[in-house]
């Protein structure tokens, strides 16, 4: 009887292929490669690159040259091997050419970008699946770029950039969160030395750089003057300013972003909007920067008190010694309950969490709640084990808000959840037991079909 063959030598990996021996997978290799013209390239690039770096560019450089300058038409059913053949030829740029010569990889990584305009024109390609393929390929400008070094890489992007910003403008905005900080210096320099203040497409890349960079004069440079008494607008470069150490520049951009009263028709000054949450965290960096930090805490807190920003109180905490951020936290649980939004300060309290507060603030606020919140079943189901009477309360709300909005079966799941709940709480004696609840929503649903009829 024959030996059961083992299925781990005939599994398709590098060690079991190489087992074949090089002369079998050079046979293989040139068999695969008869019927398909993309790896007939791909194996002729492969052996350039082993002769050298001149070798494969020149190799590429005629891949390049024929792409560039072909007017032939591309059907949507060649569209598929046309990004399989640029996908080739970018991976051989960058996997193979780049770690011989970076320069040169750099120079044909943008000949092969500049290909879109073209190929755009002859491409049938109403999913726009190539213009995906170049803007992801834009994670390989900052790898090869930081290859060939800054004092090469900025010079060269910047000549194409300033050249061809249409597209370019938008691959290097894509593509600067990965710049090396060197590189993007140098390119950073290239864009603006001796040159008018960046607008349009071109102040984007610059304010991208910039942000990369940390250099706030620059950012500062692509902000046109009309715009920089706008609140959001000058409470952004407050906020830069004051994280440079610039704090008189700070206070000053802050201030001159003040929301202004409105003029008024009988001569009085009315009183201004409120500042937009924006504002107020500028506000609170400039207070910090200037070192004081009773003001800004003060600030933080008149912040939260409109908009329940977790994120802002958790900072308000960490800043608090031992026992204070009790009580602030306290406060924070009794601002959230009584919030004007009732679902909104439910929300907060559930999500911070402060589960006991949460339960107090359904049986007080239940009818104040509007239940459109998806994630209700859940909440009710966290706070089911201690706190039953409110969620209980919680999902009747939540059914009552599915049959107004006539999900009839959504609420039907939930109802029997709201019974068993009601079985095992002890009721308080203003609220209704189920049946009850029951019989209001059964005519409450009539009401509800009546109405869309």
């Amino acid at each position: 009887m024959a030996k059961r063959p083992t299925s781990a030598r005939k599994s398709l990996n590098a060690a079991n292929l190489q087992a074949l021996g090089p002369e079998r997978l050079a046979d293989l290799l040139v068999e695969v490669a008869g019927d398909d013209a993309i790896w007939k390239r791909r194996l002729k690039m492969e052996l350039a690159a082993e002769a050298g770096a001149a070798d494969l560019a020149f190799e590429i450089d005629k891949r390049l040259t024929l792409l560039a300058t072909s007017r032939t038409r591309v059907s949507w059913r060649k569209r598929p091997e046309t990004i399989r053949d640029l996908q080739a030829l970018r991976l051989m740029i960058v996997e193979r050419l780049a770690p011989l010569e970076a320069r040169l990889a750099l120079d044909r990584l943008i000949a092969w970008f500049d290909l879109y305009p073209g190929l755009s024109m002859r491409v049938k390609d109403p999913k726009d699946e190539l213009g995906q393929m170049f803007d992801a390929a834009t994670a390989d400008l900052g790898a090869v770029s930081a290859s060939a070094t800054a004092d090469v890489a900025g010079p060269v992007l910047a000549e194409a950039v300033l050249t061809r910003l249409s597209d370019w403008g938008r691959w290097m905005g894509r593509a600067t969160s990965g710049l090396d900080k060197a590189l993007a210096r140098s390119l950073l320099t290239e864009l603006t030395q001796g040159r008018p203040a960046p607008t349009g497409r071109l102040a984007l890349v610059v304010r991208k750089l910039a942000d990369r960079t940390d250099d706030v004069d620059q950012w500062a440079a692509t902000i046109p003057d009309a715009d920089r008494a706008k609140p959001e607008v000058g409470a952004e470069m407050a906020r830069r300013l004051a994280a440079a150490g610039r704090v008189g520049e700070a206070r000053a951009a802050l201030d001159a972003a003040r929301v202004q009263a409105p003029p008024s028709r009988w001569g009085r000054s009315a009183a201004p909007a409120p500042p937009a949450d924006g504002w107020l965290k500028a506000e609170i960096a400039v207070l910090e920067a200037e070192g004081r930090p009773d003001e800004a805490t003060a600030a933080r807190w008149a912040l939260f008190d409109r908009s329940l920003d977790a994120g802002q109180l958790r900072t308000l905490i960490a800043a608090l010694p031992d026992f204070e951020d009790v009580v602030a936290i306290e406060r924070a649980h009794t601002i959230a309950a009584s919030w004007s939004d009732a679902d909104k300060g439910l929300a907060f309290l559930m999500s911070w969490p402060a589960h006991r507060e949460a339960a107090e603030m359904i049986v007080k606020r239940a009818g104040a709640l509007r239940g459109t919140a998806e994630d209700i079943p859940l909440w009710a189901g966290r706070l089911a084990g201690r706190y039953p009477v409110a969620a209980m309360l919680l999902l009747r709300v939540r059914i009552r808000t599915l049959v107004q909005l006539g999900a009839a079966d959504e609420a039907a799941g939930l109802v029997a959840e709201a019974a068993a709940l009601a079985e095992q709480a002890d009721l308080p004696a203003d609220v209704p037991d189920h049946a009850a609840f029951a019989a209001a929503l059964e005519i409450e649903s009539r009401r509800s079909r009546w109405g869309r009829r």
